[in-house]
């Protein structure tokens, strides 16, 4: 059945109940949404992006569970050339259709969503805007714009207050500290010729990114905004998200097919976790026993058992897995 803007449902989507948990993979190589039963491993539908020749990167999910958010990014990567997307689609969870889309009202490349629940607000960076686009989630309108004051700003993490937003703004390597509130840009911190991704503690001291020139994480102190120290990987890093008890950070290491595991309290790496091919993106849910890795070119999700340390699981998503939410 075809939906009114354009995405197809594959044909062995199955409903799932309303109360479900979901795991959300965004596959970009072949432009599929995956909807994942995490209990049993199974794919349980594959929403097919069908707007020609663009697909989406990342994806979020409301806190009720219901409602997905995929910007659509366009046909290539970051400070590539390419065709620029410029929608985000809007799915329900529960029936895996497509109910809206916002349309940013130009090619503008946007990557990825950050829901702001406690204010109605959901963050997208676009990044031919050079900027972080408001919009308001009750009514999906765009309702405004954080300049990041750099190009590349890819990747977005908010404190947990929401008033502070970091930005990785990749072929400047640096990152920008944004006003949420104020909606304004505070400072750019330089990090490195190139950075990928980025992710905040859990008591918003340090801000991390990885450098892609040499196989370091960078350590950001919130207070100062600034290059505190820099931790040592066994590859470039890429993705990485830190355990609930704050005491560990985990991190894609893509060119040695593991997930570093950094001890927070010494800033060393401590462990190594061998992953499909090749770690992306980590997703933690709320109740913090399992981290599932978007594993790009295997096309799969490991889970990590978060107290054994082990790959518990393996998941069939869809080729080039990247971004990853979870619908409860």
């Amino acid at each position: 059945m075809k939906c009114a803007i354009g995405l197809i449902l594959s044909s062995a989507v199955l409903c799932a109940g309303a109360g479900a948990q979901s795991l959300l993979v965004a596959n970009q190589g072949n432009a599929t949404l995956s909807v994942i039963d995490p209990a049993s491993g199974k794919q349980v539908a594959a929403i097919e992006e069908k707007t020609p020749g663009v697909h989406g990167h990342e994806v979020v999910a409301s806190t009720d569970g219901r409602t997905a958010f995929l910007p659509i990014y366009g046909s290539t990567g970051v400070g590539k050339p390419g065709i620029d997307g410029h929608e985000m689609l809007v799915i329900d969870v529960p029936s895996h259709t497509v109910v809206g889309h916002v349309d940013f009202g130009h090619g503008l490349r946007p990557h990825l969503p950050v829901l702001d629940a406690k204010r109605h607000l959901l963050y997208v960076t676009t990044e031919l805007d050079d900027a972080v686009t408001v919009i308001d989630t009750r009514t999906l309108k765009i309702v405004g714009k954080v300049p990041t004051g750099a190009e590349q700003s890819h990747m977005l993490v908010l404190s947990h207050d929401g008033t502070r937003g970091y930005t990785a703004n990749v072929g400047p390597g640096s990152v920008s500290v944004l006003d949420m509130i104020g909606r304004k840009k505070i400072t750019v911190i330089p990090v490195s010729h190139e950075v990928q991704r980025i992710s905040i503690s859990n008591d918003d001291r340090w801000v991390f990114t990885s450098d892609q020139t040499e196989p370091m994480l960078a350590v950001i102190d919130t207070k100062t905004n600034k290059v505190a120290r820099w931790v040592e990987l066994p590859g470039t890093g890429y993705g990485a998200a830190p355990t609930p008890d704050g005491k560990w950070l985990l991190v894609c290491v893509p060119s040695a097919n593991e997930v570093a595991l950094i001890d927070l309290s010494a800033m060393r790496v401590a462990n190594a976790i061998k992953v499909p091919a090749t770690p992306q993106e980590i997703l933690i849910p709320p109740n913090g026993a399992v981290a599932y890795v978007s594993c790009n070119k295997s096309g799969k999700v490991a889970a990590i058992d978060l107290k054994s340390w082990k790959v518990a699981k393996v998941i069939d998503a869809g080729p080039g897995a990247d971004g990853l939410a979870w619908a409860k």
